[in-house]
């Protein structure tokens, strides 16, 4: 038998990751999980303060999947947010519809 989802079904509730701007800076961003819609957030050294991220490209929608789909597994979070976070995704970026499940 399978124990029971948290009580707290995102755990802490945020996703974070690294990569770098397009010129080359390191980048740091982070999804934060408000109500029902995730909200962006940059920052380029860690002592900075978090810029929201009004328009989260593609690989920052990728990095949210995948740490949701991680918590899924793990079972600290409901299998239907998954599928949620690639309904959106499938919204924002119609040309990769076949990445991101059906």
């Amino acid at each position: 038998q399978r124990p029971p989802l948290a009580k707290n079904p995102m755990g802490k509730g945020e996703i974070a990751g690294k990569g770098q701007f397009e010129d080359g800076r390191p980048r740091q961003v982070y999804a934060k999980r408000v109500r029902k819609v995730w909200r962006f957030f940059e920052r380029e050294q860690r002592f900075e303060p978090w810029r929201p991220l009004a328009h989260p490209v593609e690989e920052d929608w990728r990095l949210l999947l995948d740490g949701v789909e991680q918590r899924a597994q793990r079972r600290t979070t409901a299998a239907e947010e998954v599928r949620r976070i690639q309904r959106r995704m499938r919204e924002r970026f119609p040309e990769l519809e076949d990445d991101y499940g059906s």
